[in-house]
């Protein structure tokens, strides 16, 4: 029985999940579409657990009607997905390509004729390689094409698509790929990083643009950023300081720039030692600076630091990854400790208590801006039984972080929808096919989709709301 909900939630919000272009689609050379630089980095040996990539993946390019129709078994209201930019531009720039595009165009239609309002990530990480061999994100011409490819997409796809999302989680477009290396194209370059983040928010404003010059008043416009949840080890001052030296690398960034129109000063001068700064130019942080209908949030869990002794160096990647290359650019004197208490298959602790204080201290912050948890989720150790496939401990981190939104809403905060991350099970980036988020269970060998006991109770949580269903 799906339990009841927080007396908060309004009657229009929406209950979704989520994926991405690369973890699912596979076909990696079909129809035209051009390598991205996951492609690339995937098949480079020792840059993805067991040697996996997303060639074939979940096969979602050739299933995505069977997988549409699960999710209308779900009850979803809102699908969240990801366009594989190689996919409508195989080198990043120039003319469409026909097939890619049909292939959203049917993602959709299948979409909105099973009642679920398409939700669209114009980048989730798997940028043309062409692209990367002429800079990537450290150059501000891998911007300009994003516009330009925000604007085929807009155009192809117009008023079908409930909200238009810029990027997933620039942080880690720009930290884990340019400087600790983790993620595609797998640098380590703490000022390639810096420069990487600006483009992203200077692409994210002319995207942004390019939907709002197709769609005008049609368009509603949001970005997805993982705001990091940091806590300082304790009240003191180093401590404290060495919290907002990681606010400012870690949230600051792109929150400035995006919703202010300007870099905070303590962020230049943490990172003054590593880059001047000259790539941003007059008027890219007006650019930047767009209005959006929606704040996306993806929350997992927090991160607690610390302020080394002088002349320390913290080792280790802060709980990010596998390397000992720390994407927290500039905050060499700052230790992540290890995280405590029960913890996912990530390694990542379970604080839900935390996502109402990110939500509410945003909503302070922000008290017009409407807020999406756009990813919530866990990765555990799923295994398909005789009765299918029991996740309890999914099913309890799903209903105390639905909970933790709940409570958020009931303080006020313009919360208006929920993702589950992910929707099935997928290519997990770094980890590959090693770790499993998914609501359905996927055998990559047989491409069955079984469903997981977390998908049955999400089900009937939405079909126990349905007044709560999204429109």
């Amino acid at each position: 029985m799906a339990p009841p909900l927080p007396a908060g939630f309004p009657p229009a919000f929406t209950w979704g999940a989520a994926t991405a272009s690369y973890q699912i689609e596979g076909a990696w050379r079909d129809d035209g579409r051009g390598l991205s630089i996951w492609d690339t980095f995937s098949h480079e040996p020792g840059n993805v657990a067991g040697g996996d990539t997303g060639d074939v993946a979940c096969d979602h390019y050739h299933r995505s009607a069977q997988d549409v129709a699960l999710f209308g078994e779900m009850g979803l209201g809102a699908y969240r997905f990801s366009v594989a930019w190689p996919r409508i531009q195989p080198t990043g720039a120039g003319q469409p390509n026909a097939k890619g595009l049909d292939f959203y165009s049917r993602l959709v239609d299948n979409l909105l004729a099973a009642g679920i309002a398409p939700v669209l990530t114009l980048y989730h990480w798997d940028l043309p390689q062409a692209l990367q061999d002429v800079g990537g994100w450290t150059s501000r011409e891998t911007a300009l094409r994003f516009g330009d490819y925000a604007e085929i997409v807009a155009a192809a796809l117009g008023d079908r698509v409930h909200t238009w999302t810029t990027l997933n989680e620039p942080w880690c477009s720009s930290f884990l790929s340019y400087a600790s290396g983790i993620h595609a194209p797998g640098l380590h370059d703490d000022a390639a990083a810096l420069a990487a983040a600006h483009h992203l928010n200077f692409a994210h404003g002319l995207g942004a643009q390019a939907v709002r010059s197709v769609l005008d008043e049609r368009a509603r416009v949001s970005v997805t950023l993982n705001v990091h949840a940091i806590r300082a080890a304790s009240s003191s001052e180093a401590d404290l300081d060495a919290k907002r030296q990681i606010d400012a690398v870690g949230n600051e960034i792109f929150i400035g720039p995006m919703l202010e129109g300007s870099y905070p000063e303590d962020l230049l001068s943490d990172t003054a030692a590593i880059s001047d700064w000259a790539f941003v130019r007059p008027g890219d942080l007006i650019d930047a600076q767009q209005p959006i209908e929606a704040l996306g949030v993806n929350y997992y869990s927090t991160s607690t630091v610390r302020r080394l002794p002088k002349g320390q160096v913290a080792t280790g990647s802060g709980g990010h990854g596998s390397t000992g290359y720390s994407p927290w650019v500039g905050a060499g004197s700052v230790e992540f400790l290890p995280p405590t208490g029960p913890l996912t298959a990530m390694g990542w602790n379970i604080e839900p208590e935390a996502l109402t204080t990110l939500l509410t201290d945003l909503h302070r912050r922000f008290p017009d801006l409407e807020l999406m948890v756009t990813e919530n989720g866990a990765a555990f150790e799923d295994e398909v039984g005789p009765s299918g496939v029991s996740d309890p401990r999914r099913i309890d981190y799903l209903d105390r972080h639905i909970g933790a939104v709940g409570a958020a809403i009931e303080a006020g905060v313009p919360v208006t929808a929920y993702f589950v991350w992910s929707a099935m099970d997928n290519f997990e980036w770094a980890y590959g096919y090693a770790k499993r988020f998914g609501l359905i269970y996927v055998d990559y060998a047989t491409q069955e989709r079984v469903w997981k006991d977390s998908a049955r109770w999400y089900r009937d949580l939405i079909a126990a709301h349905g007044e709560h269903r999204g429109q």
